[in-house]
């Protein structure tokens, strides 16, 4: 059967994207030619905030000694968690070098970038989790300067936990500023900063407009939109389960889409029912923007079996994939694209959000179609290099002057032939492109 939308969505994420790239494009100017001075500006009648903008030893140990220790403990767990799953992905990657042909060593080496940039969203939401995901795959991946930085509130600074977590996982400096003055102070070294190689970390449509601007200057994990979630469910799925993840992801902001792709119709039809209740359960703030969310941006999609459920969840590319159905291997190994998948009832988005170990800064808007989300190498640069024996660089030599002329590239050729011409000066060599 064709697929069934029992909900669609009457907007998507970009519907009411608004031009924000001449206000960004002015900011970034207006810093990068007037310095400290103009990023303090912008950060006064942005942030309403006067106070240390980098803040020192003594002011991270106030904000410190405010965190209740059960919080340390819970952060302490969630970095602990992140730190080993980003060690084991940097396992993965290592150096090596290789013999090509007989007297040509060829190898790779993977180098950390010198300074990263952590942004950490700190406005409606106090991101503690932000901070742990960015900060400690930096630190993990060998960044030798890592400045995180925040949004500080009006006449209270950087939330105090937040402090704690970036300085726990291994920030260098902790940077009170926000928004576009936040991102352009770390891209042009202001306030004595190391220039940023590379920004990472989410944040409001105006941070990913300045790092779509500036990227190309430095590197960016990826340019994020509003997050999005899908759940695969079959009919042994937990209907008030199912319903209560959708809902728990649908609160992050009035366009982040959820979707249920089911081949269930009795499990589809309870999961509608339940959602509006669990909404309308959860605080004023958050069920404001989960009330949005589900009106308008939310589907719940029949499908005919798993095989059309998975077509489908490819297509969308979701950032967050659960899948609360049978036969979770033949789920891992059929799914090709999300940004992290959660396998089971016994998983959940919220884990990989702030606890379980993986990455939260994903992929969205179907961009887990080709990437993946932030790692410890998105830190690192995988760099080639080589060195040779003359006579193993002979062979080399003579395919490279004759494809550098067929090409027309006749320098290039030329760079061949003097070395040809300089070890093998009583040889012969047939160095046309048409030989």
């Amino acid at each position: 059967m064709a697929r069934e939308y029992l909900k669609k969505a009457t907007l998507t994420s970009t519907s009411d994207a608004s031009d924000v790239h001449d206000i960004v494009q002015g900011i970034l100017s207006d810093i990068e030619a007037g310095g400290d001075a103009a990023a303090l500006d912008y950060a006064k009648r942005f942030d309403k905030y006067e106070g240390s903008i980098l803040l020192s030893e003594a002011e991270i140990e106030a904000a410190i000694a405010q965190v209740p220790e059960r919080l340390k403990a819970d952060i302490r767990f969630s970095h602990d968690n992140v730190r080993r799953f980003a060690e084991a992905q940097k396992g993965t990657v290592s150096d090596f070098e290789t013999e090509i042909v007989p007297g040509l060593i060829a190898g790779q080496k993977a180098i950390p970038v010198n300074a990263a940039g952590c942004y950490i969203p700190g406005g409606r939401y106090s991101h503690i989790a932000s901070a742990i995901m960015t900060v400690t795959t930096a630190k993990v991946a060998g960044c030798r300067n890592i400045i995180a930085c925040s949004p500080p509130r009006p006449g209270m600074g950087i939330a105090p936990a937040i402090v704690y977590a970036a300085h726990l996982c291994g920030a260098d400096r902790i940077l009170a500023m926000g928004g576009v003055q936040g991102v352009a102070a770390m891209t042009f070294g202001l306030f004595g900063l190391p220039k940023a190689n590379i920004l990472v970390g989410p944040g409001n449509q105006f941070v990913a407009e300045a790092k779509r601007i500036l990227f190309g200057r430095v590197g960016i994990d990826m340019i994020a939109g509003p997050t999005d979630s899908l759940i695969l469910a079959d009919k042994t799925a937990d209907p008030f389960i199912v319903a209560t993840d959708l809902v728990s992801q649908a609160e992050h902001g009035y366009n982040s889409p959820v979707w249920l792709v089911t081949d269930n119709r009795a499990l589809a039809e309870k999961v509608m029912e339940l959602v509006p209740g669990l909404i309308e359960d959860l605080p004023e703030m958050n069920r404001d923007n989960a009330r949005a969310a589900w009106r308008d941006y939310a589907e719940v999609i029949l499908c005919a079996d798993r095989e059309e459920m998975a077509a489908c969840s490819d297509e969308y590319a979701p950032e967050h994939l659960t899948v609360q159905a049978e036969d979770l291997d033949w789920w891992l190994n059929r799914l090709t694209c999300y940004g992290s998948l959660f396998l089971g009832e016994e998983t959940t988005v919220s884990y990989g959000d702030k606890a379980s170990g993986t990455n939260h800064v994903l992929p969205t808007s179907g961009a887990a179609s080709y990437t993946g989300g932030l790692s410890v190498h998105k830190y690192m640069k995988i760099v080639t290099w080589q060195r040779a024996t003359r006579e193993g660089a002979k062979p080399v030599a003579e395919a490279t002057a004759r494809i550098s002329r067929l090409e027309g590239m006749e320098g290039h050729a030329r760079a061949a032939d003097v070395r040809l011409a300089k070890y093998f000066p009583d040889e012969e060599f047939d160095l046309t492109a048409n030989g």
